[in-house]
């Protein structure tokens, strides 16, 4: 049985929960998720631009895959989340060739994490995580099917955490449930986007979550313009929270 407490905080964060100055990854360290490894540097890709840090990410995905077999389909995602934001950045530097050559990459490597593990939390926390950060900033072609990517693995996420939803810490529960809204929104789902919203603010009052499903409540044009996750830091899951925790 999986545990969703450990894995569902995946989701992308906000900048600030990324440390300026984050230690360097104990690749060796067993003790140590693959996922808090390689975490804070894909973060620090695509939230900072840090161009530094995404190839570090990159360099030790590779290692652990070599290293660590049994958490290959979660290391595959967390590729497609690395080459997806290069695609993204060479899109946005006008490199059609580039963007194309990092797009089918992601695509191929995201469609394998899920062949190897389809209910796996990690690869679809991964997966969908990443699309809500990014698939807006992908070309008119390609930004529904991004959009349809995330609505799948939140709409799978849901069929595997929504019974355990209210007991999960704010962070988790809220990107969630705002995972949730904001692809169904995207993807022309109106009605369960509004239902979504009523969720958000029934399980979550004066929450940043609440205050903003109370914007896309109150005004359409808000969910257009803004997005719903990202709403909170998950500080916990730090690279550096968690070495001081296993060294006691």
């Amino acid at each position: 049985m999986r545990k969703p407490l450990l894995t569902v905080g995946f989701f992308a964060v906000i900048s600030a929960a990324i440390p300026a100055q984050a230690p360097e990854p104990p690749i060796d360290d067993t003790r140590l998720s693959v996922n808090t490894l390689v975490r804070e540097d894909v973060f620090a890709g695509f939230l900072l631009n840090d161009l530094a840090k995404l190839a570090r990410a990159e360099k030790n995905i590779e290692l652990l895959l070599a290293s660590r077999p049994g958490s290959r389909a979660t290391l595959l995602a967390w590729q497609g989340d690395t080459a997806l934001t290069r695609a993204v950045f060479a899109n946005e530097a006008k490199q059609a060739d580039q963007f194309q050559q990092h797009y089918r990459r992601a695509v191929a490597l995201f469609a394998e994490a899920r062949r190897l593990e389809p209910d796996s939390v990690a690869v679809l926390a991964i997966t969908g995580g990443v699309q809500v950060v990014m698939a807006d900033r992908l070309p008119a072609t390609e930004r529904a099917a991004g959009w349809e990517q995330a609505y799948d693995a939140y709409q799978q996420l849901w069929k595997l955490q929504g019974a355990a939803i209210e007991k999960l810490p704010l962070h988790h529960k809220g990107e969630v449930l705002s995972g949730l809204a904001q692809s169904a929104q995207r993807t022309g789902r109106d009605e369960e986007a509004t239902a979504q919203l009523d969720r958000i603010l029934a399980l979550l009052p004066d929450t940043p979550y609440a205050t903003r499903a109370r914007q896309w409540k109150d005004n359409s044009s808000a969910r257009t313009q803004t997005k719903l996750t990202c709403q909170t830091c998950h500080g916990p899951g730090t690279l550096g929270a968690r070495l001081a925790e296993v060294s006691k």
